[in-house]
């Protein structure tokens, strides 16, 4: 079976590299097609604080996915996982999903903070986050998830 996605927008601006850390105040637009919306897609969003944005990572090659295990970030330090244990670039099919601060709506441009996506960036859809979806009960993770994530943001 094939699924066929076709980008609802772009990252713009924001960072032209993808590094490891530091993505918390990274600002970016998201703008949409305009072939395709028209303002009103965006229309609400604004009241909510926060989104969750699904994107492609478009620049990494096929003979860069990852398909078993790996150690995250190649440090050897940390245990080796399989790729759906962890959140790489290199993934099967190349999906990002980032939550991120909402800053402002204006026409078909979203202005986000703290999306971990560079410009250009293809963007697949984008949901409000709501209490009602976040996890129910405890959040459990090993230590080096902790580790990886301590300078990410």
């Amino acid at each position: 079976m094939s699924i066929d996605l076709s980008p609802i927008g772009f990252v713009r601006g924001g960072r032209s590299e993808a590094t490891d850390d530091d993505w918390g105040s990274v600002r970016a637009r998201i703008e949409l097609d305009p072939t395709r919306f028209a303002p009103d897609a965006l229309e609400g969003l604004s009241t909510f604080s926060h989104a969750e944005i699904i994107f492609h990572f478009n620049l990494v090659p096929e003979t860069k996915i990852v398909a078993g295990a790996r150690h995250p970030r190649g440090q050897t330090d940390w245990p080796k996982v399989g790729i759906f244990a962890q959140r790489g670039k290199n993934r099967p099919n190349r999906l990002g999903v980032s939550v991120c601060t909402i800053i402002g709506v204006k026409g078909l441009c979203l202005e986000v903070q703290g999306l971990d996506a560079i410009d250009g960036t293809p963007v697949l859809d984008i949901k409000p986050v709501l209490k009602g979806f976040l996890p129910r009960g405890d959040i459990v993770e090993p230590d080096w998830a902790g580790e990886i994530m301590a300078q990410y943001w």
